[in-house]
């Protein structure tokens, strides 16, 4: 569904496009040179983080790149080595210590040119976590705000846009999430509670797949409670805007069968 290794390419080309690169090769050495503490120049620190990021250490790379800003903090290549850390961690999937390092780049330089990638980073790692609609959707929300926060900040950039494409998906699964919880209160006869639910799914999420479906429920509910106007308003926009859906015919025999003189001629 998020097309990972796509993106990831994605978002180290707009990293390093971003931040030009200028150091020599790095030297080559084991994991446990990579990671200890080796006083270095920062021109060969810093390649030796690129080196293993391009040949897929991420983890490495993360660590390098945070040994970069602690062994030369007013350097320009602290800056450049914070968001590129963030993106290593990223590709490592730790994703709590991604959104860590963007935010703290965010902290330190708020008006940077390269903020705008780093909110987008932040929002793409809570993206990623997107659990199924059976779970607790925290992570959803997150990243609805995320890129919705993305949006708002920085309208017409290339973020912006994909930003949008991905809120669509995040609200998607959060009208899923919801049309789950309505059925189970369905089916155990809690109707005004399933109701309240599809109800939101209507209101709040009526540009996603489930709206017709979710208005079904509503006839369904509507009915079940004795409120047969309510379920008719509901047949109504259906038929309206869902006139050759399944959800539609079936709403319309069920209308028929238990308020006849409420169906619409």
């Amino acid at each position: 569904m998020f097309e990972r290794s796509r993106l990831k390419t994605a978002l180290l080309v707009a990293a390093t496009g971003a931040i030009v690169l200028t150091a020599g090769c790095g030297g080559g050495g084991g994991k446990n040179r990579d990671t200890a503490y080796v006083a270095r120049d920062v021109d060969t620190l810093y390649a030796a983080a690129q080196q293993r990021l391009e040949t897929g250490r991420t983890k490495q790379a993360a660590a390098l790149f945070d040994e970069v800003e602690r062994q030369h903090p007013y350097s320009p290549w602290a800056r450049r080595a914070q968001l590129m850390s963030a993106f290593s961690y990223y590709a490592a999937r730790d994703y709590n210590k991604a959104i860590q390092s963007a935010q703290r780049f965010l902290s330190i330089h708020p008006g940077n040119k390269d903020a705008p990638y780093a909110y987008y980073l932040i929002a793409i790692c809570y993206y990623e976590q997107i659990s199924d609609v059976t779970r607790d959707q925290k992570t959803t929300e997150q990243a609805k705000q995320a890129l919705t926060d993305v949006m708002r900040r920085y309208p017409g950039t290339s973020y912006a846009s994909d930003a949008k494409l991905k809120i669509d998906l995040v609200n998607d699964h959060l009208a899923g999430k919801e049309m789950t919880i309505g059925r189970s209160y369905e089916y155990s006869g809690k109707w005004l509670a399933a109701t309240l639910r599809f109800r939101n799914v209507v209101d709040n999420f009526q540009t996603t797949s489930h709206t017709p479906e979710a208005l079904f429920r509503l006839v369904e509910g509507y009915l079940a409670i004795g409120v047969p106007e309510e379920a008719q308003k509901a047949a109504a926009v259906l038929e309206r805007n869902y006139p050759a859906s399944d959800w539609y015919a079936r709403a319309y025999k069920l209308m028929n069968k238990h308020a006849p003189k409420d169906v619409a001629a």
